[in-house]
């Protein structure tokens, strides 16, 4: 179903750019956090979908549960939320969307279409990644449910991200997945049996079509394929895949233990776990047998490459069960004959000639010896027999497993177990691992081979993370320094924002750790991004005027200048500034500072004003207050008579100023009236 596409979502927060994506449930879209300045791929859903009330709750609940999936390996979803669009027919509709991670790269799907098979080597490197967020994700509680070389992305740096977690649980592809209606989701060629059977879905389920898009790499083609989705899914269910080594010449053939292993029928038979088959995929790849594909033999695949690689007895044992055999039932009964004996003694005794009685004496003893080589032969065989049963007996029960060592353990608890097994330990340094020191991280053999007692087993531990300098990446966008950090080896954990006087809007302003220091390899980095705002400076009242405004230039702001009175601020000093100290502004905003001219001068009055309000002190207060003057008291009751008036300590008639300061100090001093008796 089609709909119109605004150009920006959230209100403009999000910008929508051209269409790089789309299917049966959604279209995919460049786009731009124009707050962050970040570029990022919005996938805004079918409007048909989102007219079902069960499917919009379902999905609000799997983009909160996804977005806080925090792996490198995993796409991250940045925000969520609903759009009011307008479909083809019209009527608007509230559409979801969400806003992810962009990644520069290729699907999996588009390299196996364009290259067919990877290299064993390619292919271990891709499903370690993808089993990597698989194991993360199931750690935190979320079943991607539709695994596929489609949902897989190869970075343009080689960086492996599993895309639509949550969403492949809340939707399906029209094209090649199962239908809701049939009570299934997830795309046919990688179906569990579970989901091709309307069952829960676990775990499990999401290791079995990791299983298929690991058959799929190693051989360029799922491994069942059909004219429908449910012809496909019938074969998930009851047909067992073609070996992949029968189908690639010359192909390791443990690569069958762990696909066979990975796409048990029956989950009890699969890995326990995305870590299990992670380690088994990274044995092999050192060489080394794969474990868990190898705990249950009745796993389908391997059932099937065991029965057609069956080994041929050792040369040894297989000679002398044919040895036995000709002894048993060749030699003593050739030479063996009794019944002829006796005949030639009847014979011999009834005839009378010397010769005959001769030959037949010449027989028997030709007779005696074969018997008694054969029986020496019959001995020397057995003999032999013997010793190799022995032999290969002793060397069974000279044969011990390699323990297992992990990441828990120290070097003095991995000596202890490697030895405690009759093995001798050697410790080695991994110069290259970014785990703190000390931590394992491989051994060899791996653990669980069977080798000789006293054989030696080297073990890695970790030199620690090599320090590396963050480098300064002030100034630059988002993108670009996380570019940078992870270049340098560290990787961006998160991102604020805060005011800068300086730095442009939507470019680093500082990271934390600072810049220039030293830090451990895979240190996680804090980016700080300018929001293109900042604040007035404090401590500008009081001020010379060349003080303030050396200070607000420094800070990127224009200044214009404003006198003004002022009975605290001495003349030439800031008063105050507009907008206020400490407000948030735009970088490069004009402030006003104002600069004191001094207190307000105000005309000397006269004394035959004065005498009008000299009948009661306050009343003369008020009238001076009046005038404009801000510093008068009065001594004595207000009630009574003015008694004295002084200015600044002066009398009114010892002033000769036609102007006084109005700050200036007026005492008003009253007395009683005088008793009219008197």
């Amino acid at each position: 179903m089609s709909m119109f596409i605004p150009q920006s979502l959230a209100g403009g927060r999000y910008t929508v750019g051209e269409l790089i994506g789309h299917g049966g449930m959604a279209q995919v879209h460049i786009g731009t956090d124009t707050r962050l300045g970040r570029t990022v791929a919005i996938k805004i859903m079918r409007s048909d979908l989102a007219e079902d009330s069960i499917f919009l709750t379902r999905f609000r609940r799997e983009a909160r549960a996804v977005a806080q999936l925090n792996n490198p390996n995993i796409v991250s979803i940045y925000d969520s939320g609903e759009e009011q669009l307008e479909d083809a027919a019209g009527n608007t509709v509230q559409v979801p969307y969400i806003v992810m991670e962009y990644i520069k790269g290729q699907t999996l799907r588009d390299i196996i279409q364009v290259n067919g098979s990877l290299s064993p080597q390619d292919a271990e490197q891709v499903m370690i990644g993808v089993l990597n967020a698989l194991d993360y994700s199931h750690r935190m509680g979320i079943i991607h449910r539709d695994i596929k070389p489609g949902n897989i992305m190869i970075s343009d740096q080689g960086t492996v991200k599993v895309m639509d977690f949550g969403i492949a649980r809340a939707m399906d592809d029209s094209s090649a997945t199962m239908t809701q209606n049939q009570g299934v989701v997830g795309t046919a060629q990688y179906l569990s049996p579970e989901q091709a059977r309307g069952e829960q879905v676990g775990a499990k389920s999401d290791l079995y079509s990791a299983g298929c898009v690991l058959y799929e790499m190693l051989t360029g083609k799922p491994p069942f394929t059909g004219d429908s989705a449910v012809a496909i899914a019938y074969q998930h269910v009851s047909e067992t895949a073609t070996p992949i080594s029968t189908l690639i010449p010359g192909l390791d053939k443990r690569w069958d233990s762990i696909v066979a292993k990975a796409m048990a029928k029956d989950t009890e038979n699969r890995y326990a776990d995305a870590a299990a088959f992670r380690q088994d995929i990274v044995t092999l790849a050192h060489g080394g047998m794969p474990i868990a594909a190898n705990a249950h033999p009745l796993t389908d695949l391997s059932k099937t490459s065991q029965a057609q690689d069956v080994p041929q007895t050792a040369a040894m044992p297989q000679a002398s069960v044919e040895q036995t055999s000709t002894l048993s039932t060749g030699s003593l009964p050739a030479a063996y004959v009794p019944a002829a004996a006796d005949s030639a003694s009847g014979a011999a005794a009834g005839t009378s000639t010397r010769a005959l009685a001769r030959k037949e004496e010449q027989d028997k003893k030709k007779r005696r010896n074969i018997i008694i080589i054969s029986v020496i032969l019959g001995i020397a065989a057995l003999a032999a027999i013997m010793f190799g049963i022995w032999f290969v007996y002793n060397s069974q029960n000279n044969l011990v497993s390699v323990p297992t060592i992990d990441s828990s353990m120290s070097a003095s608890t991995a000596k202890e177990t490697i030895e405690s097994a009759g093995l001798h330990f050697q410790q080695e340094t991994d110069d290259n691992s970014s785990e703190p020191r000390g931590t394992f991280t491989r051994q060899d053999p791996t653990g669980g081979t069977r080798v000789a007692k006293g054989s030696t087993v080297r073990v890695w531990f970790s030199s620690g993370p090599r320090a590396r300098t963050i480098p300064n990446v002030k100034g630059m966008t988002q993108q670009t320094a996380t570019s940078a950090l992870t270049s340098a080896g560290f990787k961006v954990s998160s991102v604020a924002t805060e005011n800068s006087a300086t730095v442009e809007k939507d470019h680093v302003t500082r990271t934390d750790p600072a810049s220039g220091t030293q830090q451990p390899q895979g240190t996680s980095v804090i980016l700080y991004i300018s929001t293109g705002q900042t604040t007035v400076p404090t401590g500008l009242v009081g001020k010379s005027q060349s003080e303030a405004v050396r200070q607000l230039n420094n800070n990127g702001f224009n200044t214009n200048i404003m006198p003004e009175n002022s009975d605290s601020v001495a003349a030439g000093n800031v008063t105050r500034v507009d907008p206020a100290e400490g407000s948030t502004v735009s970088q490069g905003a004009t402030i006003t500072v104002y600069i004191s001219s001094g207190p307000k001068m105000i005309a000397t009055p006269s004394q035959s004003s004065l005498s009008t309000y000299a009948g009661e002190g306050s009343k003369l207060a008020s009238y001076l207050k009046s005038l404009g003057f801000t510093n008068v008291t009065v001594s004595g009751n207000g009630s009574d008579p003015v008694d004295t008036v002084t200015f600044g300590g002066k009398k009114l008639e010892n002033i000769s100023d036609s102007q006084i300061a109005s700050n200036t100090a007026i005492v008003i001093t009253t007395g009683s009236a005088p008793d009219p008796e008197d």
